[in-house]
């Protein structure tokens, strides 16, 4: 880590007094986040970093923006693009820097945008329309994109849906520029399927259930033909797992520790955050705590790059609250006094651009979903 700087970016939608993205100042050291500036954008409910950390791509009413980073972590816009569809909720770029995937909840749609040298975004190079019926009347029965992701080989695109209980994986073809659907991970019916992330050697896959309330781990495989995934385990991110008033709670945010050895998760309703711990040779959780977080709502996550600190952010609360891990007695201990921001939806926190060695954020923001 040495003497890296860190900035951490904020997401917030901006029907209230919030701006877009509010910017702060990263103290590895205590944990603590320093309110710096807010930078104006439309809805700014998820952001993404290139992987040279020079720009900064946001979700906003319009489409998706892009601003370039200075040697501060500072924000300035450079353009914007419309993604032909319904406001996004999620971004993520690929490992060549090529494109950038917009997860789409509202309309059940993936696009994939072109992302040029300089920093600009381009046209669009594909868009494909989630379809199929789902299980839950609330969700309306239909598609909704609530995450993408690559897989660490670069070779796949995974689109969770969460209304149609699904993981769809798609091939992505450089040479076209095209998506093309492989597989589908089938997951149970009403489970909720909302992100998925992958270990740091890329051997296994965490997908985290908003619905059941559980995390479920699999192997993954790209050295084939085609993408392999294997079910290892089911964990529950509740603190009392058959609790009968579990219908009333939902799995909201995921984020794997610098470190690679902890996955940590947060469940609105109960209001909590978990910690497990990861098995290096079988990918398998063990569950440390399920411990409250001082906030309603905890929607997204982040992991300081010391792997000793947290920040969670509070949807419903308008919060942000800081707490020190304690390892060895599996509790967490408030650091901070909250922040107040309005309706933040993700955390994000990357080195400044010239500390960025093109390494994942140190959190995974969560889709909106409204």
């Amino acid at each position: 880590m040495g003497n890296k700087k860190y900035v951490a970016y904020v997401g917030t939608y901006t029907y209230g007094t919030s701006k877009g993205i509010q910017v702060y100042d990263v103290d590895v050291e205590n944990g603590k986040l320093i309110e710096r500036s807010e930078v104006n954008v439309s809805n700014a409910s998820h952001t993404a970093v290139s992987k040279n950390g020079k720009y900064l791509y946001s979700i906003e009413d319009e489409g998706v923006a892009v601003f370039k980073r200075d040697e501060n972590g500072d924000l300035v816009r450079i353009n914007s693009v419309g993604i032909d569809g319904m406001r996004g909720c999620f971004l993520a770029t690929d490992v060549d820097g090529r494109y950038l995937y917009v997860a789409g909840y509202h309309d059940g749609k993936v696009t994939v945008v072109h992302t040029h040298k300089d920093g600009s975004l381009g046209r669009i190079m594909d868009g494909v329309f989630h379809k199929g019926l789902g299980s839950v009347a609330e969700r309306n029965f239909r598609p909704h994109v609530n995450c993408v992701r690559p897989t660490p080989d670069n070779k796949y695109l995974c689109a969770v849906d969460n209304g149609i209980d699904q993981v769809k994986i798609y091939r992505i073809n450089k040479r076209r520029h095209k998506l093309e659907l492989v597989d589908i991970l089938r997951c149970p019916r009403e489970s909720g399927p909302r992100i998925i992330r992958f270990s740091a050697d890329g051997k296994y896959a965490y997908i985290l259930f908003e619905l059941s309330n559980e995390i479920k781990v699999y192997s993954y495989d790209g050295s084939g033909n085609n993408p392999e995934f294997e079910l290892l385990q089911s964990v529950s991110t509740l603190s009392k797992q058959h609790d009968k008033d579990a219908i009333h709670n939902a799995a909201s945010g995921l984020a794997l520790a610098p470190d690679g050895k902890h996955l940590f998760c947060t469940t609105a309703g109960e209001n909590t955050v978990s910690m497990y711990e990861i098995d290096a040779e079988t990918g398998l959780l063990e569950k440390k705590f399920t411990l409250p977080i001082s906030g309603d709502y905890p929607k997204d996550i982040v992991i300081f790059p010391d792997n000793q600190h947290i920040a969670i952010a509070n949807h419903a609360s308008n919060t942000i609250t800081t707490f020190k891990v304690d390892y060895e007695k599996n509790i967490i201990v408030m650091n901070d006094k909250p922040h107040k921001i309005e309706t933040p939806n993700s955390i994000h926190m990357w080195p400044v651009p010239q500390d960025f060695d093109a390494v994942e954020p140190l959190a995974d923001a969560e889709a909106e979903q409204e």
